[in-house]
C-alpha cells in the first residue's frame, strides 16, 4: 500500500500541476465556495468507477473462493493456486481510490453549510461505507482512519491498523449522519454545488442516496448483532420506528423492485472483465447444494424444478439436462469439461455448443456474458425484507413478531422472484443481439407463489427451520454478490451447506501490505489472534 500511496499522490500533484495555468480563468464568474471545476466532479466520477469488480477479484476470489465456500456454485477443480492476484486486486482497488476521498473530504471543509454541500458530502461518505464494509469483512482490521493521507504528508505513508470493531461503529455513525442531513429538496443543478451530472448510481436522487444509506445501516447492524446487540438493535429500532427510507421490493402489496446496482450500459462502462473471469476460469458449474434449493427431485429434464431462478442462474448440460456437480465428489465423480462459457456461444447457430464434455450444467451464459444489462448488485429490496424477517423474528432491537416476519420473507421471495425475472427478461448478448427470453424458455407455472409451495413459512415447525428459510432465500438472492454471501455463511452458519462446516473466516492480507506496511500488519495479526489465515475469525463472527 505504501508504494500505492505514493503513486497516487504523484498522480494527483501532477493533475494539479497540469491544469494550474487554466487557474485565472476559472477564477472569473465562479462560485468559490461551489464544486465547479470538472475535475472536482471527475474525482467523485472515479470513486463510483471503483466499485465496478476488477477482472482480478472475480477470478481468483469470487469463483475460486467465495462460491466454493457458500456453496452457491461448486468449483469442479482448483486449478488456480495463485489467489493473491485477487488480494492484490481488491487491496489495490480500495487503497488507490482511498486518496480521492481523503481529497474530497477536505475540500468540503472550506464550503459552507447548504442544503446541496450536505447532500454532496453524505453521498460521499455513503460510497465510502460501501467500500469500507466490503474490505474490512473479507480481510479483518485494516488501514482506515490514517490511511489514504499519504499524498498529504509522509506521516501516513505507512498507516496503522483500524480495529474492525471500531471501524464498524464509525461508518455506522457516519450512516446515521447521513439520513439525518440529507436534504431531498435540495436543488441538484448548476449553479448550485452538486454531484448530480457524475452521480452514475442515482442520476442526483438524493431520496434513493438516502434509502441506500439505510439499507446498508440495517444491513450491517444485523451482521454485528452477536457482537454488539445493543448497538445493533438500536440502529434497527431507529430504522423501523422511525420508518427511515429504505430499499425496498415491496411496499404492502404492490412490488417496486428497488435496488442499488451498477448497470453498465446506464452508466457507461462494459463489464467485459465478467465473462473474461468465467471463460479462462471454466470450473465453477451448478453444485448439487443449490441445485437442491431449486429443484423437488434430480430428473435431468427438470420437471422438478420449483423456482424459476434456476433458468436464470444456470442452464442444462451440452445434452441439455440439468445435471448437478457433486458438492463434495467422490474419486469416481466424472470430471467436469466443455467450453459453456466461450464467446462462440453469442452466435445463433452456435449458442448451444457447449462441448461434449460439458456434462454437468453451467451458470447460465447470459448472466456471465452480458456485459451491457446484467447488473453489478450492490443492495436489493428483496435483501432489505430478508434482513427485516430475521430482526422480527430473532427480536432484534424489534419485539419478537413471528407475523410480521413472515410478511417480510414472502416480500423477500416475491421481491428477489420478480426483480431476477426483471433483469433476465432484458439481458441481451454483446455480439448477436439475442435476448435471453429468445433463447431461454421460464416455464410459465414457475413464479414466486411456486417458490412458496416449498419453501412457505408454513411447510416447518421449528423455529430453528424458519430461520434457515430466510436464511436460504436471502442467500439465493445474493447468487451474484458471494461475498455478501460468504458473509452470511460465515455469521450464521446456517447456509444451505453439505459436509462438515465452514471454516474459512478472512482473506490473508496481500504480499505488498505485507512487505511495505510489515510492523503494522504484524500488530494486526497479533490483534486478531496471531494468524494471517483463513481458519481466524474477523471480529463480528462468534
Amino acid at each position: 500500500m505504501k508504494l500505492l500511496l505514493k503513486l497516487t499522490g504523484v498522480a494527483l500533484i501532477l493533475s494539479f500541476v497540469l491544469t494550474g495555468c487554466k487557474k485565472d480563468f476559472e477564477e472569473i464568474n465562479t462560485d468559490p465556495h461551489g464544486f465547479t471545476t470538472a475535475s472536482d466532479g471527475s474525482l467523485f466520477n472515479s470513486i463510483i468507477e471503483s466499485l465496478v469488480l476488477t477482472g482480478d477479484e472475480q477470478f481468483y476470489i469470487n469463483n475460486e473462493i467465495l462460491y466454493k465456500q457458500t456453496q452457491q456454485a461448486a468449483l469442479t477443480k482448483e486449478a488456480w493456486g495463485n489467489f493473491t492476484l485477487g488480494t492484490e486486486s481488491m487491496w489495490g482497488n480500495y487503497y488507490r481510490s482511498l486518496p480521492n476521498f481523503r481529497e474530497l473530504e477536505d475540500r468540503f471543509t472550506a464550503m459552507p453549510v447548504t442544503g446541496e454541500s450536505m447532500n454532496m458530502k453524505a453521498m460521499l461518505k455513503i460510497v465510502l461505507a460501501y467500500k469500507t464494509f466490503k474490505i474490512t469483512d473479507v480481510f479483518g482490521d485494516i488501514p482506515f482512519s490514517k490511511a489514504g493521507y499519504g499524498f498529504q504528508t509522509l506521516d501516513y505513508i505507512q498507516p496503522l491498523f483500524d480495529s474492525q470493531q471500531s471501524i464498524y461503529t464509525f461508518l455506522l455513525e457516519e450512516l446515521a449522519w447521513c439520513d439525518e442531513n440529507i436534504d431531498v429538496t435540495a436543488v441538484v443543478e448548476e449553479p448550485f454545488p452538486t454531484f448530480a451530472a457524475f452521480d452514475r448510481l442515482f442520476q442526483g436522487d438524493m431520496l434513493m442516496w438516502q434509502k441506500l444509506g439505510n439499507s446498508l445501516r440495517l444491513r450491517y447492524a444485523l451482521r454485528m448483532s452477536d457482537k454488539e446487540p445493543e448497538m445493533a438493535g438500536g440502529i434497527i429500532r431507529d430504522i423501523v420506528d422511525n420508518q427511515r427510507p429504505l430499499i425496498l421490493g415491496y411496499s404492502f402489496i404492490t412490488y417496486v423492485g428497488e435496488s442499488a446496482c451498477l448497470w453498465p450500459a446506464a452508466m457507461g462502462f462494459k463489464n467485459t472483465s465478467l465473462n473474461w473471469s468465467f471463460r479462462e476460469h471454466q470450473n465453477l458449474r451448478m453444485g448439487s447444494t443449490v441445485w437442491h434449493q431449486l429443484s423437488r427431485h434430480d430428473s435431468t429434464d427438470g420437471s422438478g424444478i420449483f423456482d424459476p431462478r434456476a433458468y436464470i442462474f444456470f442452464e442444462g448440460n451440452n445434452a441439455n439436462k440439468w445435471v448437478a456437480y457433486p458438492q463434495i465428489p467422490g474419486i469416481t465423480t466424472p470430471p467436469s469439461g466443455g467450453i459453456p462459457y466461450g464467446s462462440h456461444r453469442d452466435g445463433v447457430a452456435t449458442f448451444q455448443i457447449k462441448g461434449e464434455s460439458c456434462i454437468y450444467s453451467p451458470f447460465n451464459y447470459f448472466l456471465i456474458r452480458d456485459e451491457d444489462f446484467m447488473p453489478i448488485p450492490m443492495v436489493t429490496g428483496a435483501e432489505t425484507h430478508f434482513i427485516l424477517a430475521e430482526a422480527y423474528f430473532r427480536g432484534i432491537g424489534l419485539p419478537k413478531d413471528p407475523t410480521l416476519a413472515d410478511i417480510e420473507y414472502m416480500n423477500g421471495i416475491n421481491a428477489s422472484v420478480q426483480w431476477w425475472m426483471d433483469v433476465a427478461s432484458k439481458s441481451k448478448l454483446p455480439l448477436s443481439g439475442l435476448t435471453f427470453p429468445e433463447k431461454v424458455s421460464i416455464p410459465p407455472d414457475l413464479n414466486a407463489a411456486s417458490v412458496l409451495t416449498v419453501f412457505g413459512s408454513w411447510n416447518v415447525t421449528t423455529d430453528e427451520e424458519k430461520l434457515a428459510f430466510i436464511y436460504t432465500q436471502r442467500w439465493l438472492d445474493a447468487f451474484r454478490q458471494p461475498w455478501e454471501a460468504y458473509a452470511l455463511t460465515r455469521r450464521t452458519r446456517m447456509t444451505p451447506r453439505e459436509g462438515e462446516p465452514i471454516n474459512h473466516f478472512r482473506l490473508p492480507y496481500p504480499p505488498s501490505e505485507v512487505e511495505y506496511n510489515s510492523a503494522n500488519w504484524a500488530a494486526a495479526i497479533k490483534n486478531q489472534g496471531g494468524g494471517d489465515t483463513p481458519e481466524y475469525k474477523i471480529w463480528w463472527i462468534k
